[in-house]
């Protein structure tokens, strides 16, 4: 046999050992279901870092009540978009209180994101609507999480509470097993390979 249909084999073979890793079972609904957090400190100094995190609280401390009545992610956005102002505002004013005059910008659209872990889940790479806050340059570090449902706006909540959130606004006990079974090669695996993709097609 032709050397090149060996090697289609091959192809095919790998492909398929693929496919048994990726997005089955309704893992694309996660992307469907949330809402991201993402701040953009000014540069990397200890103290823009600092700034950072306190402007990180302060935009949720204006966000929680906001998303707090929300049961899907339709009404998230429906709800953020209307506030986006406020939301800068609030940034802003954390900003201004420190002492510093960097200009501040919120914006709410689609964005791409690593694999990223937190202390009771992770969520795969790909594209998320997204709450963006940028500080000054937006050149330093950045810092994750999710705003809706809203599992960063209390770092100690339980994992139960954290199951019952993210069901009430959609995911599967399935789904939701996705995100806070990732030490589980399976899913490692898969985050793995949706990283890469997302870097091949995004």
């Amino acid at each position: 046999m032709p050397k090149r249909f060996y090697v289609a084999i091959v192809i095919l073979l790998i492909a398929m050992m693929a496919l048994s890793f990726l997005p089955v079972h309704g893992e694309r609904d996660i992307y469907d279901t949330v809402v991201r957090l993402h701040v953009l400190a000014n540069s990397d100094t200890e103290e823009d870092q600092a700034l950072k995190l306190m402007v990180r609280d302060g935009v949720l401390e204006a966000a929680a009540p906001l998303v707090g009545g929300c049961t899907t992610q339709a009404e998230a956005i429906e709800v953020l978009t209307a506030h986006l102002a406020e939301l800068e505002a609030a940034a802003l004013s954390v900003v201004q209180s420190e002492g510093y005059d960097y200009p501040v910008t919120v914006l709410l659209g689609k964005e791409d994101y690593p694999t990223r872990t937190y202390e009771s889940c992770a969520f795969p790479a790909g594209t998320y609507v997204s709450l963006r806050v940028l500080i000054g340059e937006g050149e330093g570090q950045n810092w994750w999480c999710c705003l809706f449902p809203p599992l960063c706006l209390s770092a100690a909540t339980a994992k139960s509470d954290n199951e019952d959130a993210f069901i009430q606004v959609g995911l599967t006990k399935d789904q939701y097993g996705i995100i806070t079974e990732t030490e589980k090669t399976k899913y490692k695996v898969r985050f793995k390979l949706l990283e890469v993709l997302e870097d091949w097609f995004g």
